[in-house]
């Protein structure tokens, strides 16, 4: 190899070489949970970000601070079943310290007048859309679900939802509710160990929550599993052993038509397949289901669709 050709060779190996690491800096910069370091996160005066929002969080796993809103102002029915909040009547909006302020997602929802003002007053306060739609069918009245993505401050954040829920009839906060004793009409038990997951009990509610086993991001930003990224599976008892059963698988693509088959087969309807997020990786959709039955019957037909999915334990 001629001399000029050599001092090529090394020109391109230096400039390669250093193309490289600044590419790899730039995307550790852009997507700093790759990079497997700790990431530094903003300090938060939660207390400021409550009065804010005129009403208490609940701290969550990862110091996710979810604030809950249900609509108890609404009397809503599906096929002669009166939903709970607790069952699909819940507004909330969880935050999340970053190194920049919060991230905020949440579900608020809303009657179907309420959508345009909400909308445009959360805009008008730099609070994103990601989805609107419903989840349930012949429900009455209309019932709309709008979902919600913020990024900054997370004082002024929670401004923006206050003014923009202040134009619904939800209810302002009142005290939690004690847990309820004895029966409660269900075989709690049994559906645990159906589903092979264990819940609680929340509002006259059996909630059980199944997060997903691989790491889920939005915007180069990992998101935890309790700001609506777990599958949620609802039942309402309705009468003796029996319970209304709704909530969302949370999938990827392959996993969609094989869950479809496996709900359709044990007579749980599909009401609502839709996307919540609009960056994130993997693309995830969000499966709506109903069905009233014998709860534990229930629970073998969703397990059977869960283990159709990388849902963990």
């Amino acid at each position: 190899m001629t001399k000029p050709a050599v001092l090529l060779l090394l020109l391109y190996n230096v400039t390669s070489a250093a193309c490289t690491k600044q590419a790899s800096a730039t995307l550790a910069e852009s997507n700093p949970v790759d990079t497997g370091e700790a990431v530094k996160v903003a300090a938060i005066d939660w207390k400021a970000v409550e009065a804010a929002m005129g009403r208490p969080s609940v701290t969550q796993p990862g110091d996710v601070h979810r604030f809950n809103m249900p609509r108890t102002d609404l009397s809503v029915a599906v096929d002669g079943v009166t939903l709970r909040p607790a069952f699909a009547l819940g507004s909330w909006v969880a935050f999340n310290a970053v190194s920049d302020g919060v991230i905020a997602m949440g579900d608020l929802v809303l009657r179907e007048s309420e959508v345009a003002p909400v909308m445009s007053r959360l805009q008008e306060s730099g609070i994103e859309q990601t989805a609107v739609h419903h989840h349930v069918l012949r429900e009455s009245p209309r019932i709309i679900y709008m979902h919600v993505h913020a990024h900054g401050d997370a004082v002024k954040i929670a401004q923006g939802l206050r003014a923009a829920i202040a134009l619904t009839a939800t209810p302002a906060a009142s005290p939690v509710a004690s847990a309820p004793s004895g029966d409660v009409g269900i075989d709690t038990a049994g559906i645990a160990k159906s589903l092979g997951r264990s819940g609680r009990m929340n509002g006259g509610v059996y909630q059980v929550s199944i997060p997903r086993k691989e790491k889920i991001l939005d915007g180069g930003m990992e998101v935890p599993a309790v700001m609506g990224l777990a599958t949620a599976i609802n039942f309402q008892p309705t009468s003796t052993g029996k319970a209304a059963i709704t909530g969302d698988f949370v999938m990827t693509g392959p996993e969609v038509n094989p869950v479809i088959r496996a709900l359709r087969k044990n007579g749980i309807e599909v009401t609502s397949l839709h996307n919540h997020l609009l960056n994130d990786e993997p693309r995830l959709f969000f499966m709506h289901f109903w069905a009233v039955d014998d709860a534990v019957k229930l629970a073998d037909g969703l397990r059977q669709a869960l283990d159709l999915t990388a849902s963990g334990q």
